[in-house]
């Protein structure tokens, strides 16, 4: 216990002398030097040179050894797959980007559903085998970058549109992706990239990011709402993330509110993000433009050009704040967050507007913030899930 409280210390302040982790753990100065050549002993601290500029001998100061351990992390979206390396500490190593071309495949996640990217196509037949190819290529690029062999990652974490289900291996909830909800997706990512994966839904990720680094850093009780082509929730009750019991939780593309047509096909609707009903209809980014071509400019093509117009603001925040009651009156979060491209394209007046149409809906009144993270939320949450594991592992030093 002692060992992880100092390692611990280490991670989150950066270097220490061996006095100063005394006092912050209340150990002896004989007890905390035991403790750090235990754990130089080990490979897991190293000294940084000494504290200078004050009275005495200079004191040694200690740090995380990087070489203790490497991760990876994945964020697989509509065109392609990023992936980066980092050591124990969180410095990042390396970070590579392959596109869908680079295998021949066509678009393996939900952001390159109803854009107007040309060429794209639907994974159909060889989807796991394409995506692990992808992202062999994208990880072999950032370690090359990272300059280390795939024998040293202690793991990987890759983030995904659905979500697995625990009783069956397979992807869920995702619909826009025929193909890949396989029984054999883990399996053939594992063999493709040789090391310990876990596969995560992409909006969880997002949510562990904003935990970590942005609008729900010591938030407890927060809901994640993702609004780009598709369309998703991550819940975070107590500090932790709720799954459901098939991986479900958060699915809210399909929750039916009014004015949205009903869908009622489920992992059978189809394809295209903007199909189907459910507030995925109301809000997702095809709606979005569609609502800016009805209500602004009949050549507008994009969210941000959409959202341009004030007509369209309003009539989007109608109903994202009619969406989001629903879920605030079920799980009474002390926080939502908006993330995705459409509130990141309207900014704090979409927010705004969300804000003063939600007045009413729901009995429960939490804050509604913007993300806050810089980057790449999925790559981020995923680079932070891997470490906690790899953190887990290699510190447990009994």
């Amino acid at each position: 216990m002692n060992d992880r409280a100092a390692l611990d210390l280490l991670v989150s302040q950066g270097p220490l002398t061996r006095t100063r982790i005394g006092q912050l753990t209340g150990l002896s100065k004989p007890t905390a030097s035991q403790l750090l050549a235990r754990l130089a002993a080990a490979g897991l601290v190293r000294t940084t040179g000494c504290v200078t500029g004050r009275p005495g001998p200079s004191a040694q100061l200690y740090e995380i050894n990087p070489a203790a351990a490497r991760v990876a992390a994945l964020a697989v979206d509509g065109r392609g797959v990023t992936a980066a390396v980092a050591d124990i500490t969180g410095r990042l190593l390396g970070e590579e980007r392959v596109g869908t071309e680079a295998v021949g495949s066509a678009a393996v996640g939900k952001e390159a559903v109803g854009t107007e990217a040309a060429g794209t196509e639907a994974v159909g037949t060889g989807a796991p085998q394409r995506m692990a190819r992808l992202a062999a290529r994208a990880l072999d690029g950032a370690l090359a970058k990272a300059e280390v062999g795939r024998g040293r990652v202690h793991g990987a974490v890759i983030g995904t549109p659905g979500a697995l289900d625990p009783r069956t291996g397979r992807l869920r909830f995702a619909p826009h992706l025929p193909g890949l909800p396989s029984g054999r997706l883990k399996e053939e990512l594992a063999e493709a990239l040789g090391m310990p994966l876990t596969l995560e839904n992409d909006v969880n990720l997002a949510a562990v990011a904003e935990q970590y680094d942005g609008a729900a850093r010591g938030v407890d009780d927060f809901v994640l709402v993702w609004v780009d082509e598709g369309i998703g929730a991550a819940l975070v009750l107590g500090g932790r993330l709720l799954r459901g019991a098939t991986g479900g939780a958060g699915e809210i593309g399909y929750l039916p509110l009014p004015s949205a047509p009903l869908s009622r096909g489920g992992d059978r609707s189809a394809a295209r993000a903007d199909a189907g009903g459910g507030f995925q209809r109301l809000v997702g980014a095809p709606s979005v433009r569609a609502l800016g071509r009805e209500l602004g400019d009949p050549e507008v093509r994009t969210v941000a050009g959409a959202l341009a117009h004030d007509a369209v603001r309003a009539e989007v925040a109608r109903r994202l704040a009619t969406g989001i009651a629903a879920v605030v009156a079920v799980v009474d979060p002390g926080l939502v967050v908006l993330s995705g491209a459409v509130p990141q394209a309207g900014g704090e007046a979409l927010r705004a507007l969300v804000e003063a149409e939600f007045t009413g809906l729901a009995l429960p009144r939490p804050a509604l913030r913007l993300s806050r993270v810089d980057g790449n939320p999925i790559l981020l949450g995923a680079l932070r899930t891997a470490l906690a594991q790899a953190r887990e592992a290699v510190f447990h030093t009994g």
